[in-house]
């Protein structure tokens, strides 16, 4: 009833398909995340929070048949909830850019963080995307200054913190610890933290000359510091993975052990990483995260006493952002639409047209339809034997219909050169292998194999019969992130004879253009997991 007060009939919406429509957006019980009593002697606090919002300035995505996100519509919002408190702090938890749309991301992404600046946001914590151009370039977007694709840039206007990177070879951080708001003049601390395990998920030239610490050691170094100054009132920015099991109603992942493991006196955990739904509390520590791609976000209640200037209640709730039913912003609206004509030469270019709808989602064995098509391309433009391709790098769908060079660059945003290289067998093998420990199953393109128990059976080539050699040596084409051992398959580092070509993104697109049209592609049994 809270929300309907504020907003009427559309809140009514979000209510409904929050807690009803499909499991991937069904929201956490709000109930368990009540704490303490409110009272009109205590300061009303309130913390706006996205998380992975991935330069999706002009994408509108769907839930349950209404069009929800743009970063016009979720800057509404968030003013909307602005004007109902004074005392509010918008934040985001990581991964504001990298895996861009084309409006941003084919302008290095200032074009996100203008947004961000014009919708009025406070502090913010680097997640493992902002390294993918590397650290230097972070801190031009951060700090501004130039670049030849697009001239000079100011910069963000709020500031980034992070405790646990420092520069290798002095040790120093390369952001500060954390950032103190204060409101009504009572101190409020925001502490970052980016996931430790950036350098196995990220290009080793994006995290060069950088070290990534233990979370909870830096949380617990800064609240140390914090609470010699005799502040009370501390929020951690966690770009850490964590999901939420809706029917135990439980968190789990690193997220869990993190809120377990720090110093009780944080109070609230903003999380990221997981583009997940999570509202719980833990070990007595408020846990949010809200999705991905501005379909939605946290609006987290905080009452601090004056006298101890302390957090005493907290709760929260997801709001998703439905665009029925209120109007864009329209400052962001002309910043996105100045940006659509700058980039609107390339991106509508027309390139194939799908038959039907081509889906990244794996199935049990973990195949997927469109890693089949994309290990087929990158095989085809290199020429080798096989092809793998990490599934984390295929970040949309293939929708039915004509499709454009944006649609294919939201396929496969990333922009990594492909690879060429040679590998025996047994090496082929080992890789296969390796999927079972890191948890990520690759497309693959030239063969076939079987597994069970976190362990390949057999492998083959396209005929199903012929086992691959052991001995015998086989070209493949991986991506650039992949040879270097990215996802943790450090196997490919061991290749040799090694050959860079073109982008993935143009692997792709001289693929599709010499197939005949409209095109198609399908789950074919290339992957077999054995009962």
């Amino acid at each position: 009833m809270f929300i309907l007060k504020k907003f009427g009939q559309i809140s009514l919406l979000v209510v409904i398909t929050l807690c009803f429509s499909a499991s991937a957006f069904a929201a956490p019980n709000r109930n368990l995340t009540n704490t303490g009593q409110y009272t009109s002697l205590f300061i009303p606090v309130q913390i706006l929070g996205i998380n992975d919002f991935h330069g999706q300035l002009n994408t509108t995505s769907q839930i349950s048949g209404n069009n929800v996100g743009r970063a016009d519509y979720l800057a509404a919002y968030l003013k909307q909830r602005e004007k109902e408190n004074k005392n509010t702090i918008i934040v985001h938890a990581g991964d504001s850019v990298g895996a861009s749309a084309p409006v941003s991301s084919l302008l290095q992404d200032e074009p996100t963080i203008e947004f961000m600046n014009m919708t009025g946001f406070d502090v913010g914590v680097p997640g493992n995307h902002e390294f993918d151009e590397g650290p230097d370039e972070m801190m031009r977007l951060l700090n501004g200054g130039y670049h030849d694709a697009t001239g000079d840039f100011e910069g963000a206007d709020f500031p980034y913190v992070s405790a646990n990177i420092v520069y290798t070879e002095t040790g120093e951080n390369i952001l500060p610890s954390y950032v103190i708001k204060k409101v009504n003049g009572i101190p409020i601390a925001f502490i970052g933290v980016t996931l430790s395990e950036t350098p196995r998920i990220t290009t080793p030239s994006g995290v060069a000359g950088l070290k990534f610490g233990d979370e909870i050691d830096a949380v617990n170094k800064a609240v140390g510091k914090l609470k010699k100054d005799k502040i009370k009132s501390i929020i951690v920015l966690a770009h850490v993975d964590g999901f939420y099991d809706q029917d135990a109603k439980e968190v789990s992942g690193k997220l869990d052990n993190l809120a377990k493991s720090i110093d009780d006196e944080v109070d609230v955990i903003i999380a990221g990483h997981s583009h997940a739904g999570i509202n719980n509390i833990v070990d007595g520590k408020l846990i949010v995260e809200s999705y991905s791609n501005g379909m939605a976000f946290s609006d987290i209640d905080l009452k601090i006493d004056p006298r101890t200037k302390d957090i005493i209640a907290k709760k929260a709730e997801i709001i998703t952002t439905f665009q029925k039913g209120i109007k864009p912003d329209a400052k962001v609206n002309q910043l996105i639409s100045r940006y659509e004509k700058i980039v609107e030469p390339i991106a509508n270019t027309t390139i194939a047209t799908a038959k039907s709808a081509i889906i990244k989602n794996q199935n049990e064995s973990g195949e997927s339809a469109l890693g089949n098509l994309i290990a087929d391309a990158q095989r085809w433009e290199m020429g080798t034997d096989f092809a793998f391709t990490n599934p984390g790098g295929i970040r949309a769908n293939i929708e039915e219909g004509e499709v454009t060079w944006e649609d294919l660059y939201r396929v496969q945003p990333f922009n990594n050169d492909l690879v060429k290289m040679t590998l025996t067998g047994a090496q082929i093998n080992s890789l296969l292998n390796q999927q079972f420990t890191v948890n990520r199953i690759l497309q693959i393109s030239g063969l076939k194999y079987t597994w069970k128990d976190g362990a390949v059976v057999d492998i083959f080539l396209t005929d199903g019969i012929t086992p691959i050699d052991p001995l015998a040596n086989y070209t493949i084409t991986v991506n650039s992130y992949l040879a270097s051992g990215g996802d943790g398959f450090t196997k490919l580092k061991e290749g040799t004879n090694k050959e860079i070509g073109t982008t993935d993104l143009n692997g792709l697109i001289n693929y599709l253009k010499k197939l005949p049209q409209p095109f198609n592609a399908s789950i074919e049994g290339r992957i077999n997991k054995l009962l």
